[in-house]
């Protein structure tokens, strides 16, 4: 059965919490099929809070320590989705 699995990652004060986030993107980059980043952008400022939508492969272990050191981070909340098909 093939799975399809998404983190979605909520960050609040982006502009602080990036790095961070970057660095354990960095760490498990082999598991990051898909990356969408999405925040408010007007003329005058961007938002401080960002979502990213990762589609993420490799073994459930894998995916559960990524998620755990995201959730470490201070701001930051995940939401994990997983499709399966046959």
């Amino acid at each position: 059965m093939e799975k399809h699995t998404i983190l979605g990652i909520h960050i609040t004060n982006r502009m602080t919490r990036a790095q961070d986030v970057q660095k354990v993107f960095s760490e498990f980059g082999c598991n990051i099929r898909t990356r969408l980043g999405l925040h408010d952008v007007a003329k005058s400022a961007c938002s401080p809070n960002g979502l990213i939508l990762l589609e993420i492969v490799g073994k459930d272990a894998e995916i559960a320590r990524m998620a755990k050191k995201l959730k470490a981070i201070k701001g930051v909340q995940i939401k994990k989705m997983v499709f399966t098909h046959p």
